[in-house]
């Protein structure tokens, strides 16, 4: 039972990639104004109605990868040991996340690029966005410390959000070679700084 439930979940997760690709491939091709539902469906093998049942829209198929690698990074967060602190444990576990994938390739470049200039698109990866924040604030509640109450988490995962977010469009905007790993690290440390 187990084994059958773990196929069927491999060939879930597989058919979202494929739908997810095809969005992105057609969006690069054709532009995300001229990406139709059905198009994305046809080209990935499947059917308007199957389309349905794994995204609510092309924005949901495009911004699948980005919500994946979110997730992710938050889960590596979690599982950092209990009693390291908050700001350390953030930083160590986008380091190990880091070295777990590939360099962001241009797909991420892609995405972020297509974003700004596509308002629907913009407002559901400000959303994803939120809801990142949201998940790594209850994430580094527990680290912050006694006496620091909501709002440290908050501000704390808003800060290591905005510093992902500079280190990436600089890295998108200069079109810099390799892993922005050591732009991230170095927006860290300027991050973590007293503003005082």
């Amino acid at each position: 039972m187990e084994s059958s439930v773990g196929l069927r979940e491999r060939k879930k997760e597989a058919t979202r990639r494929a739908v997810h690709e095809a969005t992105l491939r057609l969006t690069v091709e054709h532009g995300f104004d001229h990406v139709t539902v059905e198009a994305v469906a046809d080209t990935a093998g499947i059917s308007r109605r199957t389309f349905s049942n794994y995204f609510a829209s092309k924005e949901d198929a495009l911004l699948y990868g980005e919500e994946q690698q979110m997730a992710a990074l938050v889960r590596a967060v979690r599982e950092r040991p209990a009693d390291e602190p908050a700001w350390p444990a953030l930083r160590a576990a986008m380091a190990q996340f880091s070295a777990g994938v590939e360099p962001p390739e241009r797909e991420w470049a892609v995405r972020t690029r297509l974003a700004l200039r596509h308002p629907s698109l913009l407002a559901r990866q400000l959303a994803n966005h939120a809801a990142m924040e949201r998940d790594l604030a209850e994430a580094v509640t527990l680290r912050a410390g006694p006496g620091h109450g909501a709002v440290r988490p908050q501000v704390m995962a808003a800060a290591f959000l905005s510093s992902l977010r500079i280190a990436m469009r600089m890295w998108i905007e200069e079109d810099l070679a390799g892993a922005p790993g050591v732009l991230i690290g170095e927006i860290l440390d300027e991050m973590a700084r007293d503003f005082n």
